[in-house]
């Protein structure tokens, strides 16, 4: 049966995902300090460091970048680097990882970080910087799914490339929430730019709220998550996103519903809502009447 099994779930993985994540190397070893300083290097492949211990400091295309125990390092591929060690011993995890369908005719790895995170829905930072750190409250899930695949990569355990599929998917989405976390916090010290954010989904929601948009279409139109999306619109503007997509919609509804010619299932799909039943139960928490009392009181000539 497992036979049969495995397979088809190994081909469900790769139809759904569109593009499978693949780590093509997994290592662990300890660097010491009185080895000699290794050369400039590059990859083509994206480049996973995690220092388990120790201090190190990396020259990332001419960049200084130090490294300290518990943290997450990436650098894009084809960027040269090299490390220092700094400490007596660095303990380290290092993956390399890529795409299977960005492999090229010769059979190399051709990935990128703008497919990764199109792959984990975190395209809020596509900057071209040569690398990223990691530093947040995701580096312990980073750190264990790490040392899983290394774990899998060095042994040979039953459906070992199944498994290896499976880590390298939750790693990759882990990492996409890293990244979009430490984005949305650098937006904190950076004056104005979640200010300006919020703005543009605002008035994503004003032309959009009568086309059953949600709030978190609204955050993912500015790449934002959900929860910090909807803090900094009612720091902005005193009211949550929620609140404001139901205002508007129910102002729209109460303009529809003064003319008596428009059914009121017609007012609930031409205001953005899904069905005449949240409707009007939306629209009697907000009124304190029905969508029927409301048409009676300010439709002139209306007849039951």
């Amino acid at each position: 049966m497992f036979d049969r099994l495995l397979p088809a779930i190994e081909e469900s993985i790769k139809s759904d995902s569109g593009m499978v994540p693949v780590v093509f190397e997994g290592l662990d070893h300890i660097m010491e300090k009185k080895t000699p300083k290794a050369d400039m290097s590059k990859h083509n492949t994206h480049e996973l460091f995690y220092l388990r211990n120790g201090s190190v400091e990396f020259t990332i295309d001419g960049q200084k970048v130090s490294v300290e125990k518990g943290k997450a390092l990436i650098i894009r591929p084809n960027t040269p680097h090299c490390v220092r060690i700094l400490s007596a011993v660095a303990d380290t995890i290092v993956l390399y990882f890529g795409f299977a369908r960005d492999r090229d005719n010769t059979g190399r790895a051709q990935p990128s970080l703008e497919s990764f995170m199109d792959f984990a829905a975190g395209e809020e930072d596509t900057s071209k910087e040569p690398y990223i750190i990691i530093s947040g409250p995701y580096k312990k899930n980073i750190s264990t799914l790490m040392e899983r695949i290394v774990e899998e990569t060095n042994g040979d355990l039953f459906a070992k490339d199944l498994m290896m599929q499976i880590l390298t998917v939750e790693l990759m989405v882990t990492l996409s929430r890293a990244m979009k976390r430490e984005w949305e916090e650098s937006l904190r010290v950076k004056n104005g730019k979640a200010r300006e954010l919020v703005i543009i989904a605002k008035e994503y929601i004003d032309s959009n709220y009568d086309r059953g948009i949600t709030v978190a279409n609204a955050a993912s139109y500015v790449y934002l998550s959900q929860g910090y999306f909807t803090r900094a619109f009612r720091d902005e503007f005193g009211i949550s996103p929620m609140s404001y997509l139901m205002k508007k919609r129910i102002e729209r509804a109460c303009e529809l519903l003064e003319n008596k010619e428009i059914k009121v299932s017609g007012v609930a799909a031409q205001a953005g809502f899904s069905s005449p039943q949240r409707f009007n139960v939306a629209f009697r928490k907000q009124m304190g009447i029905t969508p029927m009392e409301y048409r009676k009181e300010h439709s002139s000539g209306y007849e039951e």
